[in-house]
């Protein structure tokens, strides 16, 4: 990838380098992972009991199972490979920045239990061999999102896997969400709103980035 870079003009001297970031290893630990729903059922029942509620009463009876199945969905991620999302590619030869703004996403915040919700967008300068459906860029959110989580790494991710999996020669991710832990508890800020991002390869060059970043912040 990096002689590819070289031999362009527009890149030169920009070569992608490595991040480190382990993403690879992390992947496999997730892959490897299972749900055990008896196992979160059992552990609802616990926690009611444990904050002075009675689980069999008429209103709670049947919460363990609620929270069990909804629970699969909500931390789906963990049985996700962001290998197989961005697996397929389309033989479009492109060195332009590709866009997707305004993905929701809805994760929970691991430090407490609470949701965390906002938006993610999400540029690439894509691969020789091709870009991916724009679908997949959402996708790849999912997979981070639906996992205990913190904004931080939930960013850091998203831009590690566009390189590592689908060999991106620049990322851009920026995130905002707003904190239910910052919000119906603690400092109680219900406006206060977090933004992170995380920038590797080709979209580190300060006009490159003031272009992504002139994108994003257009609405």
């Amino acid at each position: 990838m990096n002689e590819y870079i070289e031999s362009c003009p527009r890149w030169r001297g920009l070569a992608v380098q490595p991040t480190g970031g382990g993403s690879g290893s992390e992947s496999r630990q997730r892959e490897e992972s299972s749900y055990d729903e008896e196992g979160v059922r059992q552990a609802v029942r616990l926690f009611l009991k444990s904050i002075g509620e009675d689980p069999e009463r008429e209103g709670l009876v049947e919460t363990p199972d609620r929270i069990a199945r909804a629970c699969r969905e909500l931390f789906a991620g963990l049985q996700a490979s962001p290998a197989d999302v961005l697996e397929k590619h389309f033989d479009v030869d492109t060195d332009e920045l590709v866009l997707v703004k305004d993905i929701e996403l809805y994760s929970v915040c691991e430090h407490h239990l609470l949701p965390f919700h906002g938006v993610a967008h999400v540029g690439y300068i894509p691969a020789k061999d091709g870009v991916m459906g724009l679908s997949k860029l959402a996708r790849l959110v999912e997979v981070y999102a639906r996992r205990p989580q913190v904004q931080e790494r939930l960013t850091q991710q998203i831009a590690d896997a566009l390189v590592e999996y689908a060999g991106a020669r620049g990322v851009i991710v920026v995130t905002e969400c707003e904190h239910l832990c910052m919000s119906m508890r603690g400092i109680k800020k219900s406006s206060a709103r977090t933004v992170t991002s995380a920038v590797r390869g080709l979209l580190r060059n300060p006009a490159t980035r003031a272009e992504a970043m002139s994108l994003i912040l257009d609405k």
